[in-house]
């Protein structure tokens, strides 16, 4: 039975389509590259930016490292704030803490920026701890889920109480490197059809109350 349930940040808890995608475009910008076809775009919403700008804009090392700093600019000062919550979830994490489960942060995003985002959107006083990737470079999945578990006081003896909950295919593989579950959302739509279940997702939900519904019945 399920105890602990980590949720991801973009395209789970928040839609932050509006703010990354402007950013995106505006770094590309810069380097005076030509601008994706928006659905490669939307493509950028939860993987990490290095993985995003290697795959779709085929940017060497270098230059991906600096297209990371270059999207930064753009996104903390404005870009963070230019997204919206996912309808419901605020109200679903209230439920699930007074049921006694465990709730936590587990996103590849700068952590700074997670911490400021969940408090600008009321998820803060719901979740045990918030991890995110440190200030110069994006953490993989696994890893954050790994690092949450250990905040949390969680072997690997823990991992079948515990499930991962996002909107992507990283979120499914990450879990599965830790030996955690892990339930899609298809809140917005940013995966490809069918990227949840091919990955292994344990479940794959429309709204908060399917997703309520799942954690509770395991």
């Amino acid at each position: 039975m399920y105890r602990y349930i980590l949720f991801d940040l973009d395209g789970t808890l928040t839609d932050s389509r509006e703010g990354i995608v402007r950013c995106v475009r505006a770094t590309i910008a810069e380097y005076g590259d030509p601008q994706p076809e928006e659905e490669t775009l939307l493509r950028f919403i939860g993987p990490p930016l290095q993985d995003s700008f290697a795959r779709f804009c085929g940017y060497g090392p270098e230059k991906v490292e600096d297209a990371v700093e270059r999207f930064r600019l753009h996104y903390e000062p404005a870009g963070q704030y230019e997204n919206r919550a996912a309808p419901g979830m605020a109200e679903l994490m209230g439920r699930l803490k007074e049921r006694g489960y465990v709730l936590a942060l587990a996103s590849s995003k700068p952590e700074n920026l997670c911490v400021s985002i969940c408090a600008r959107f009321g998820f803060t006083p719901y979740l045990s701890v918030l991890a995110g990737s440190p200030p110069n470079g994006d953490r993989a999945k696994a890893d954050v889920i790994r690092e949450v578990m250990r905040q949390l006081g969680l072997t690997e003896a823990d991992a079948s109480q515990v499930l991962m909950v996002g909107d992507r295919k990283f979120d499914v593989l990450g879990a599965a490197a830790c030996g955690v579950d892990c339930a899609g959302v298809e809140f917005f739509g940013y995966a490809p059809e069918g990227e949840l279940e091919e990955a292994g997702a344990v479940a794959v939900v429309s709204t908060p109350e399917e997703l309520e519904d799942f954690i509770l019945s395991h």
